[in-house]
């Protein structure tokens, strides 16, 4: 009898891992999504390698189309460098900046929308009226100010994607922490004497991270979009390459050679549809409705 009530509560205690991604497998949508993530990360780690060309090096004749030449089997720009170079060493500085300000804004958001919500009173008013102030600028024009106002490097503009995007984030973990605050096992830690960080971090947080995992997962789709907007107009490091600076830099000769911008733009097209599929996935995933199912 004990040796049956050990697997029951060792079933139990991976179940809701287990349930998630049972959830999540059984979304073709979802897999689809994951296939993407994994096949655009392997080419960004190991497409340079098996195709060690500089992305900025002239090797062929300028916007020769795809297939002319086996030395640029997806034609060149405009300069004469290869596309297909471009493509692989591009991926790599996207996924950077992705990833780099999902994370930004996760833990801009996580910290000031927890304290928010866990608070309340004056710090919760505090902190909300900086979250309206940030969330009322346009989050582009904000952007384009703070690359503009410093050196356009890659690192800069994923900083200041995640200095712009953060709102929406500090709003959901503010919920989830209202939601979350009073429960019973939250107000017994209270009584047997915790500290409030213990609380807010090892009590609180792990409840509320389903939503903002999903949502982080978005937001890596929505700042590929954003650091495509600023290389398209040209507030991105010219010395790095990327498929935002790809489209930017060949946009005037798009009605001549179209390759140079539609195939940056469909890299980035299945870049973000990849992870929002991921994400909608995820919010499926972790909601406990479906799990109960």
């Amino acid at each position: 009898m004990a040796a049956v009530e050990s697997v029951t509560r060792s079933q139990s205690a991976r179940r809701p891992g287990a349930d998630a991604w049972e959830i999540y497998r059984q979304s073709p949508t979802a897999m689809l999504g994951l296939v993407l993530v994994l096949l655009i990360s392997v080419l960004a780690i190991i497409g340079p390698l098996v195709y060690p060309v500089d992305p900025f090096e002239i090797i062929w004749a300028p916007m020769s189309a795809p297939g002319t030449t086996e030395r640029a089997l997806l034609g060149t720009d405009y300069l004469g460098r290869d596309i297909l170079a471009g493509l692989l060493v591009g991926a790599k500085a996207t996924l950077i900046v992705g990833l780099t300000a999902a994370a930004l804004t996760v833990i801009i958001g996580l910290v000031i929308g927890a304290l928010a919500g866990f608070y309340l009173g004056m710090i919760d008013e505090i902190l909300m009226r900086v979250t309206e102030f940030f969330q009322v600028l346009p989050p582009l024009l904000f952007a384009m100010v703070l690359v503009t106002m410093l050196s356009p490097s890659l690192w800069v503009v994923a900083v200041s994607i995640g200095v712009v995007s953060w709102p929406p984030t500090a709003r959901l973990a503010r919920a989830e922490f209202l939601r979350i605050r009073n429960l019973e096992y939250v107000t017994a830690s209270r009584a047997s004497g915790v500290r409030q960080g213990y609380i807010i971090w090892r009590v609180i947080l792990p409840n509320a991270l389903p939503p903002l995992i999903v949502s982080a997962t978005l937001t890596i789709g929505t700042a590929i979009l954003f650091e495509a907007g600023l290389s398209f107009l040209g507030l991105s490091d010219p010395n790095v390459m990327s498929w935002g600076l790809m489209i930017g830099s060949g946009r005037e000769y798009m009605l001549d050679a179209w390759w140079i911008v539609t195939l940056p733009g469909v890299m980035i097209f299945f870049a973000v549809l990849g992870v929002s599929l991921v994400g909608d996935g995820l919010n499926d995933a972790f909601n406990p409705k479906l799990r109960r199912r």
